[in-house]
């Protein structure tokens, strides 16, 4: 079954039990818990919700995760960086093979996304293929579902090019109109 192009969730869901390795727990009893919103059709890449109570853990990145915090603060530290305090609205990347030194204050909630990384030869080759396919399609790598009569020439002149395309006799009729 074809998965929808476009899928909505909200940030109001219920929770399920998500634990914390137990050896990465330093202070405290954090529960944590969450809710995928949606992965991608290839699995690389997922959305979650995810909450916690307060503790310190450390927390070691296997993918890459970009955050916002919806409620709550947390203080972060790492190697070379040190701890400073995070709250609502504040994106912070981690990349895979981080190690971070979580502490939340009370509790937080955050929007995840991860994205799997992949090797740097793969991923030359994968940036490759999207370069052609933008060449060769519409962006998103797939041809565009366009509205008669709205597409726009791509040339920088002061007049710009529709088309009105008659499918029953698959003839294109050309109007030139002024775009200021």
């Amino acid at each position: 079954m074809p998965l929808a192009l476009v899928e909505t969730g909200h940030c109001n869901v219920d929770l399920k039990p998500s634990p914390i390795k137990p050896h990465w727990i330093l202070e405290g009893n954090p529960e944590a818990r969450e809710h995928v919103l949606s992965t991608s059709a290839c699995g690389t890449t997922k959305t979650i919700i995810w909450s916690c109570t307060e503790g310190k853990f450390n927390w070691y990145y296997d993918v890459d995760e970009t955050i916002m915090i919806l409620e709550g603060s947390i203080v972060l530290e790492s190697n070379g960086m040190p701890p400073r305090r995070y709250g609502v609205g504040d994106v912070i990347l981690f990349r895979e093979g981080a190690c971070v030194k979580w502490h939340v204050e009370g509790h937080v909630r955050k929007i995840a996304f991860f994205r799997q990384t992949i090797p740097f030869g793969l991923g030359y080759a994968v940036r490759a293929i999207n370069k052609l396919k933008q060449i060769l399609f519409a962006p998103g790598g797939r041809p565009s579902a366009r509205q008669p009569g709205s597409v726009q020439s791509s040339n920088s002149t002061a007049t710009a090019a529709t088309y009105d395309v008659a499918p029953a006799r698959f003839s294109w009729r050309r109007k030139t109109h002024n775009v200021n």
